[in-house]
Order: C-alpha cells, then sequence, then structure tokens
C-alpha cells in the first residue's frame, strides 16, 4: 500500500483575506490536501472529490500521522490511516491515477490540518474555539478554488462527491461552471431537506448541551464527548441501514466503559454497538468542527451557494457540464426521490445528465463501500466521451 503524507498550502493571507457568506472574514487560512497521480503538462487532467462531513484530505492509501490534526494530533487516529476512498482511487481503479490527478482537501473548518476551530487563533495564540466563524458550503468551495489557483489548475475534467460532499460538489459546480466539465455527486441532493434539518439540529443540541462545551472553549479541559458520541449516535442510524447495523452488532451485550448512564442496564446488542460507534468517533474528531459543518450542511441551498439569481441562470451557466448523479435504493439520509428530482431539474433545463440506481442493502455508505457497484459508471463517465 502506498504510503502518503499531506500536504499545507495557505490559501488566505492578511493582504488577501477570505470572504465568507456571512459577511466576516479569515486573514489566514492553510488547507491540508493530498493529491494522487500526476498533473499533465496541459493540466486538464485534474479531479476535485469532496469528502463527507467526517472525512479528511486523506482518500487512499496509508498516511499514519497527521501532527497537524487538532492539538498534538490527537484527532488523527488509526481508523484516519487508510484513506477512506482507497478502493476507489488508484491506478485502474474508478479515479483511476493513471490517467487523472486527484486531488482532495480537508474542509475549511476541519479538524485534520485545515483551518478550523482547533487551530491555533495567529491573533491570540491559543485555539479559535468559540471564535471560530460559522461558516457555508460556498464558504468551502470558494477556499478549495484557491487551492486550485495556487496548483495551477485552472479547470478541473471533474468535481466528485458524496452526501455532503455531493453538496460541495454541486456547489463548486455551480459557483465555478466554467472550471468544471463532469459533475459525479451521490447520494446527495440540491438543498438541505427537512429530515437533514431535525436530524442536524438533534445533533447540534447533543453537542451543546454537553456540560464540557463551554460555548465551545474547551481546549485547555475535557472535551465534550459525551455530546458529540450523542450526536454520531444520532447520524449514525441515517448512514448505515438498519439490516447492516443489527449484522454488524455482536451477539453479547456490553455493559459501558463511561459513566454516562446512573440507571439504565444495556440489555440489547445494538446498543453496544452504538454506543461504541460513538466513543469511537470522539477520539477522532473535533466537536467544534462538527458543529461548524452540521450547520454549513442544513443550511445548504444550491442557489444560494451558486451566487446566481435564480435557478435558470445558475443551470444555464452549467450548460456545457454533464452529470452523473449516483442514488442509493436503501438511502435513508438523502433519499433517492431527491436525486431524481436533481435529474429532472437538470433536463428541464438541457443539461446532459445520468441518473444511476444502485442496490445495496448498505445504506446511505454504500457510496463509501460499493466500489464494484459504482466503479463502471464513474469509469465511463470519466474516460468516454458523452
Amino acid at each position: 500500500m502506498e504510503t502518503l503524507q499531506s500536504q499545507f498550502i495557505q490559501i488566505a493571507t492578511p493582504s488577501k483575506p477570505l470572504a465568507l457568506l456571512n459577511g466576516e472574514t479569515l486573514s489566514e487560512v492553510t488547507l491540508a490536501y493530498e493529491t494522487y497521480g500526476e498533473l499533465n503538462a496541459a493540466k486538464d487532467n485534474a479531479i476535485l472529490l469532496f469528502h463527507a462531513l467526517s472525512g479528511s484530505q486523506h482518500a487512499a492509501g496509508l498516511n499514519a500521522s497527521v501532527p497537524e490534526a487538532g492539538p498534538g494530533g490527537r484527532f488523527w487516529t488509526e481508523d484516519c490511516q487508510i484513506g477512506w476512498w482507497h478502493d476507489f482511487v488508484g491506478p485502474g481503479k474508478a479515479l483511476d491515477t493513471s490517467r487523472f490527478f486527484v486531488v482532495c482537501a480537508n474542509y475549511l473548518g476541519g479538524c485534520y490540518g485545515s483551518t478550523g476551530p482547533s487551530s491555533i487563533d495567529p491573533s491570540t495564540g491559543e485555539p479559535y474555539g468559540s471564535r471560530f466563524p460559522s461558516i457555508a458550503v460556498r464558504d468551502i468551495v470558494d477556499s478549495q478554488a484557491r487551492l486550485l489557483d495556487a496548483l495551477g489548475i485552472d479547470r478541473v475534467h471533474a468535481v466528485v462527491g458524496g452526501s455532503m460532499g455531493g453538496m460541495n460538489c454541486l456547489a463548486f459546480a455551480a459557483r465555478y461552471p466554467k472550471r468544471v466539465s463532469v459533475v459525479i455527486p451521490m447520494a446527495t441532493s440540491f438543498y438541505a431537506t427537512t429530515l437533514h434539518r431535525i436530524n442536524n439540529f438533534e445533533q447540534i443540541c447533543a453537542i451543546e448541551c454537553d456540560v464540557h462545551f463551554n460555548g465551545g472553549d474547551y481546549y485547555q479541559g475535557s472535551y465534550p464527548e459525551q455530546g458529540l458520541a450523542l450526536a454520531r449516535m444520532i447520524a449514525h442510524k441515517n448512514y448505515v441501514s438498519l439490516s447492516t447495523m443489527e449484522d454488524r452488532a455482536r451477539d453479547e451485550v456490553i455493559q459501558p466503559s463511561v459513566d454516562w448512564f446512573q440507571r439504565y442496564r444495556f440489555s440489547q446488542p445494538i446498543e453496544s454497538y452504538l454506543l461504541h460507534q460513538g466513543l469511537k468517533f470522539v477520539r477522532r474528531f473535533d466537536a467544534n468542527t462538527y458543529l461548524r459543518l452540521c450547520e454549513a450542511w442544513l443550511q445548504f441551498d444550491l442557489l444560494e451557494a451558486s451566487g446566481q439569481p435564480d435557478l435558470s441562470q445558475m443551470l444555464e451557466a452549467c450548460a456545457h457540464q454533464k452529470y452523473m448523479i449516483f442514488s442509493v435504493d436503501s438511502d435513508v439520509c438523502f433519499y433517492p426521490e431527491e436525486q431524481a428530482q436533481m435529474t429532472r431539474m437538470l433536463k428541464e433545463h438541457g443539461l446532459e445528465c445520468r441518473h444511476i440506481t444502485i442496490h445495496s442493502e448498505k445504506g446511505h455508505d454504500a457510496f463509501l463501500l460499493e466500489a464494484d457497484l459504482l466503479e463502471p459508471h464513474i469509469r465511463h463517465s470519466l474516460e468516454t466521451a458523452w
């Protein structure tokens, strides 16, 4: 397995700050990123890959350590070391690195080396914490446009992403239409649905109600692990199908190793499984980052992200783009009807669009797991003329 190291680049400086959708600015922004394959002489073979909410810049191969991932590198655990899309990125894979140059960056507001709440605020010498602003999907794609500028890439062959990464994928294509040819969003939608807003609000409440949250200024003390673990458990049931969770849960009931339960005794294996997922997650992710990204997701609207005045003008600017949209039939986070609606809207405005539904028992996370089902369609969309 190829061993990689993350790279870091400053994309905002005091003389060129990053303006945010909410009117605030960040005067210093660094993005952590990784690349796979080689950029050709024409610089026209790049693919910009967007990770899901809790993903990172590390999409493939082995990356044993990222010291910049939170204070003391605490968030880069063993679960992060193998790339989150390892089966999809590489020579002969869905994103064939013998042909394409793949770029994947940790999001603005992230905790894996990009500037976020756990980063040091240069004005104070302390972590930003509560002082780090809210961010929008538009801010994330603006920061990644600057990354491409720094890499000397004017136009990408494709943008690719699933779930929240799919929202970013769509937003980049709509905000920078001349810089994109092929758009491959998976298990996502044009806007946050009522279900997303409810689920994300529940998770935000879980974190903010943790006694250790302290408004987001907890880096010098106890982290809000109970709230973040609960948030992850709330989300997990939307990402993984019930049948898959039942299969993964052990037959035995394991009582919790934490003292969060005063009276209740576990009686079902699925309870032990869910708590295990929550406890595992708090070791590798920052609660403040989780809050910023949940907020960006629940407020997402593609038209707003594009900066265009109406849908017709937004899609007219994208008329040259080709869309390969994926649904998962068992997805209860982004229901297949949402991708069907996207497809109808694109076709009604004259855009070339394909829509494939993969059949999987694994739920929403199938876009991360089912390489055999997705790869032929992804490769065909990237490698052949439409």
